[in-house]
């Protein structure tokens, strides 16, 4: 049975067909530019690479879907024809245009990342490029597009014994896939902005899959009321700033919104006090939808949140997104927050890799400050939740449902304490801290006990290992030196395994000239020499010159070396199990230091 042309339902789209070259040029003068409902750029590498492939072979590789609406905010705002928003495709033409253009594009971190793809002429291949790939590889696949003749007679003169037709075959037909059509599905004019936003999360069901956030910030950029844009703009270049400073003068380029209240709320990450948050928390958009989201409306789900933006309630929740926007992004709050970690001894951007950990932190900052508690008990309260929900790896499963919970426990009658002590009872009893011990048997030094007990170290102001001035904040601050005790290659050649050679026990924080000093020296004779110079007072490593200092030092990294005898020294084995109960014990006087 055939459909006759009257049957057919009004459709609000008409399909047209372009060729990558003219799409990237549309691109690059501005007629065509990505909306605000879009995300960064999100591929990885490995993607790139397998949609030129996927190109080259002439496999299909998707539609385009356009928008002709002036006044939706673009991104970078800029003045341009706007002839078309690129609803859909952001990703294939982003890829296009560092692949082939050797552009780069803005990442969801906020760098600038240019992706270059190798080409192997005979073998048909594409990859990544790095730097093994020999002269039988063209490294960078945008120098064939600007001159192919050149190309092949390049790769020719350096493959001498190469086929010559094959290679000029296989070049010249990479360089037309730029004459590759891609269909483009055009959207009426006429649809609203928050019709077009749904579309767009509708269509992106598959490849690297639409997220609550995602949808949030695409609905934000859509909804033309309420101050939505802004709203959406202001988290966007919060993160922006936080992740990258500079980039401050860029930013400030927008000129509509640099003249919002907005703006002047957020300029401060890029001020001359920018160093002073120290890159310690950099949240992306989905943490702050997270905090601002649980700590204000205290539900844990943010697809409540995408319901809330157009029920009846809209207006409402708008304005209390206002405030808890405000509130999180607020010079105050924010820095007094990560000076409240630092405090604690958490003092680098790699030891707060736990960001569920960290949201969860400033929600209870913020939702204490809104009750108007006390600032000491703030810090203290905080600095207990935070440690706490990095050694139980408290958001380790389930999140969601884990903030949840925390969010009732935090603002029920019985207050944010009792809830945080039942916490302790249960995630931190006695067998927790007998265990953990054996919990450090592990060779990563992101594990989150070694992180704390880098912490721990940090707060009770430990000098580095062997080191007289230099403390481990320091260090950690500068130049990470984190160094093995028994060295490798002394390990290595009592045949010790890699995994236990790198064992966090046999690892600790050393200025880098007295490691390089130690060198490859078995541990029974360096400690030898250490006692021997602290006993004339010429220290043989560091700056160390007595016995007393050294026993204390040793006593700061939980080394045992009880009495100074240096037979610990003989059994790495007996060592690691040794000193990961010292440094268990040294974590837990560390909690408890914060309980009081």
């Amino acid at each position: 049975m055939f459909i006759e042309e009257s049957e057919i339902l009004d459709q609000h789209y008409s399909l047209e067909c372009r060729s990558i070259k003219t799409l990237l040029n549309w691109f690059e003068s501005g007629d065509m530019v990505i909306p605000e409902i879009q995300r960064p750029f999100v591929w990885n590498t490995s993607q790139v690479c397998d949609f030129i492939d996927s190109l080259y072979r002439g496999y299909p590789v998707g539609y385009l879907i356009t928008w002709l609406k002036s006044e939706v905010p673009v991104r970078p705002a800029s003045q341009s024809t706007r002839e078309y928003l690129l609803i859909d495709g952001q990703q294939r033409i982003m890829a296009l245009w560092t692949a082939l253009h050797g552009k780069t594009v803005l990442t969801k971190k906020y760098q600038r990342q240019s992706i270059k793809i190798a080409f192997h002429p005979i073998n048909e291949k594409f990859e990544v490029a790095k730097a093994s790939h020999g002269e039988e590889w063209i490294d960078d696949i945008s120098t064939i597009f600007t001159d192919v003749v050149n190309s092949i007679r390049e790769y020719c003169s350096k493959n001498s014994d190469a086929d010559r037709d094959r290679v000029s075959g296989s070049i010249s037909q990479l360089s037309r896939i730029r004459n590759t059509c891609l269909g483009v599905i055009k959207l009426d004019s006429e649809l609203t902005g928050e019709i077009v936003a749904d579309i767009f999360n509708r269509i992106n069901s598959k490849g690297v899959r639409l997220t609550s956030p995602d949808f949030i910030m695409s609905k934000l950029a859509a909804i033309e009321r309420y101050n939505s844009q802004q709203l959406r703009k202001s988290i966007d270049y919060f993160c922006h700033l936080a992740a990258v400073p500079e980039d401050h003068d860029d930013l400030e380029a927008d000129v509509a919104f640099a003249n919002t209240d907005y703006f002047r709320a957020i300029k401060w990450l890029g001020d001359n006090n920018r160093n002073k948050t120290a890159g310690l928390y950099v949240p992306d958009y989905t943490d702050v939808l997270r905090v601002i989201f649980t700590s204000e409306f205290k539900r844990e789900d943010l697809g409540d949140l995408v319901n809330r933006l157009s029920d009846d309630s809209a207006e409402d929740t708008f304005y209390r997104l206002e405030k808890s926007i405000l509130s999180y992004m607020s010079e105050t709050n924010f820095n007094r927050f990560v000076v409240i970690l630092q405090t604690a001894g958490f003092v680098t951007n790699s030891m707060t890799t736990a960001k569920n950990a960290v949201n969860s932190a400033y929600i209870l900052f913020l939702t204490l400050r809104s009750q108007n508690v006390n600032s000491n008990q703030i810090e203290r309260l905080v600095t207990r939740w935070f440690v706490m929900s990095v050694l139980t790896g408290r958001y380790s499963r389930a999140p969601q449902a884990t903030f949840g919970d925390d969010i009732r426990g935090i603002t029920s009658q019985d207050g944010a304490e009792t809830y945080l002590e039942s916490l302790e009872r249960i995630g931190l009893s006695e067998a927790f801290w007998t265990e953990l011990p054996q919990k450090m048997k592990t060779s990563t030094t992101r594990s989150v006990y070694f992180t704390v007990f880098l912490a721990s170290q940090v707060k009770q102001n430990d000098k580095g290992f062997l080191s007289r001035d230099r403390t481990i904040g320091d260090l950690l601050r500068g130049k990470k030196h984190i160094h093995h005790i028994f060295p490798k290659k002394h390990l290595k050649n009592l045949n010790i395994s890699q995994t236990d050679r790198n064992q966090i026990a046999n690892l600790t924080v050393m200025q880098g000239e007295i490691n390089t000093a130690l060198k490859d020296k078995a541990p029974v004779t360096y400690f030898s020499q250490l006692q021997a110079g602290c006993r004339d007072g010429t220290p043989s490593y560091g700056g160390i010159n007595n016995l007393e200092d050294l026993k204390a030092n040793f006593n700061d990294h939980c080394i045992p070396f009880d009495g100074l005898d240096i037979s610990i020294f003989e059994n790495y084995d007996k060592f690691l199990e040794r000193r990961r109960k010292l440094m268990a014990k040294k974590i837990k006087n560390y909690y408890e230091s914060l309980v009081t």
